[in-house]
């Protein structure tokens, strides 16, 4: 991986990056993180889709240990449904910048989007892959959201949320036919609209 600019030369920087965005349940999970630069370098970070679950949580554990600061932003399927999942995104974002206890003087964000922060930010698109602070925070971000998935996989057995994360597979659509809406399902996105208008035609009908 190269650096983006010159900036990246700061060990005040922090990298921001997402998980759960595409999903039809759960939350969405950003992570901030700052590492300074001469550490980072040692650690082989990647984009956290290209790795497996036990290097993912592997590095996390070495990243966190080696961090100046970092802090997590957790936003649920309410406020998704609520604001639209770019917004709950964004949110996420600031809130995971806030989090951390030391103030960064610059942002690298994942993707196209900029959340509203109180310092310099620059957003790129593919940037997971592209810089190594950016792709820390990513790893970082999908470890956490994956433990909370974990949790939600207990509390409702029904659905395969610890093998899908939440992801619109063909399993989870199976079980989302089958088992209806759960409380961790984004209404507010198509597949799981369908499904609940389904159920509640289905009601209506039964009780008339």
């Amino acid at each position: 991986m190269h650096a983006a600019s010159t900036r990246d030369n700061s060990d005040l920087n922090v990298g921001i990056d997402e998980v759960g965005r595409g999903c039809i349940a759960g939350p969405v999970v950003a992570a901030a993180i700052m590492i300074p630069k001469h550490i980072l370098a040692k650690i082989a970070v990647a984009d956290s889709k290209k790795l497996s679950a036990i290097k993912r949580e592997q590095l996390a554990a070495e990243l966190l240990a080696s961090a100046t600061s970092w802090g997590i932003g957790v936003i649920g399927v309410k406020i998704i449904d609520d604001i639209n999942i770019l917004q709950a995104t964004m949110h996420a974002m600031q809130t995971a910048v806030q989090s951390c206890w030391l103030k960064p003087d610059y942002a690298w964000v994942d993707g196209r989007d900029v959340p509203k922060l109180t310092i310099p930010a620059k957003a790129i698109i593919g940037g997971d892959s592209q810089v190594p602070l950016i792709s820390a925070a990513g790893i970082i971000a999908k470890v956490y959201r994956d433990s909370l998935m974990q949790v939600y996989a207990k509390q409702f057995p029904h659905y395969g949320f610890a093998k899908h994360k939440g992801y619109g597979t063909k399993l989870h659509l199976e079980m989302l036919q089958q088992h209806g809406v759960c409380s961790i399902h984004r209404k507010s996105f198509a597949p799981v609209s369908l499904v609940h208008r389904q159920n509640v035609n289905k009601a209506c009908a039964t009780s008339m």
